[in-house]
């Protein structure tokens, strides 16, 4: 291997920060990633296995500069413009949340329920809110080919980005994206696509004392909006609970991530909203709740 990656590398390990929750992320792939999007050839620091090209002078200084501001504290996939979910391949910017890991157990677990409402019923409509990137309503669209989606956000960034996203993966057929506040971006469309049989969401959850406190590559840079949920971190999941009930069909299932520790007060609230009946947990590898999915009370 050349100097020039050893000396980015021995950098990489010496003076930059690798959080817990991107674990993908280390100094060797993250001097991989750098590199090859210093070479104009950008790829998912999951996607950078094998040979890597020669750098003229331009790119070794493109690569410098990069890797600055990786131990300044940048997030790589905002400097790579790439991020990997669910097996796919994403385009990231400042502008919405960088897809985390701990999401796709949210997206698998839904890929789930719409797969098996889809072989019911020939088709499944669902409703991503505050869908960032874009990442869990492309790939619910991917995993379930039978599926219909609508997608919002209230950050005209974050919906431009998912925009891209749609585009990249040739969905624009059955991802619809709009622009408003949760629920209320469906006054924009028309006809109105209610109801669905699935509504997932990644909120934001993290209380605001916690989230002005954030590590700098999270706070520093990504948007406060998509992470902060009010003085407790309860705020949207709150409001998810009391209205998703009016936009599901009877046995829809409303499917949500949330915050270490949230799981037992949210499931109460579930469970005291006398519109839900089954309730599921999505645990992570340790055994904590990090993901709620609950079906509406059917027709009898």
């Amino acid at each position: 291997m050349s100097d020039l990656y050893e000396r980015t590398l021995a950098r990489l390990r010496d003076a930059a920060i690798f959080a817990a929750d991107k674990p993908d992320e280390s100094p060797e792939s993250t001097a991989r990633a750098l590199w090859l999007a210093a070479a104009g050839t950008p790829r998912a620091v999951t996607r950078t296995a094998g040979a890597l090209p020669e750098l003229p002078e331009a790119q070794a200084r493109s690569l410098d500069a990069l890797l600055a501001r990786r131990v300044a504290g940048e997030p790589l996939a905002y400097l790579i413009g790439r991020q990997e979910f669910m097996g796919h391949e994403f385009l990231t910017a400042p502008g919405a949340l960088i897809p985390r890991r701990e999401t796709e157990l949210l997206g698998r677990a839904t890929a789930d329920l719409a797969r098996a409402c889809a072989d019911r019923q020939g088709s499944v409509r669902i409703l991503d809110l505050c869908t960032g990137s874009g990442n869990l309503a492309v790939a619910l669209a991917l995993e379930e080919p039978r599926s219909f989606v609508w997608a919002s956000d209230l950050e005209a960034s974050a919906v431009a980005l998912a925009a891209q996203n749609v585009a990249l993966h040739g969905l624009g057929e059955r991802v619809t994206l709009l622009q408003g506040d949760l629920f209320g971006a469906l006054d924009q469309s028309s006809p109105s696509p209610l109801p669905f049989d699935l509504v997932v969401c990644n909120p934001p959850y993290i209380p605001t004392h916690n989230a002005k406190s954030m590590p700098v590559e999270v706070g520093g840079f990504e948007p406060h909006a998509a992470f902060d949920g009010g003085d407790f971190g309860l705020s949207i999941l709150f409001r998810l609970v009391a209205e998703a009930p009016r936009h599901l069909t009877p046995d829809g299932w409303l499917c949500f991530e949330l915050g270490a520790g949230q799981g037992r007060l949210i499931e109460k609230r579930l469970a005291g909203q006398g519109s839900f009946g089954e309730i599921r947990s999505v645990m992570d590898h340790v055994g904590t709740v990090r993901a709620l999915l609950a079906r509406t009370i059917g027709v009898t």
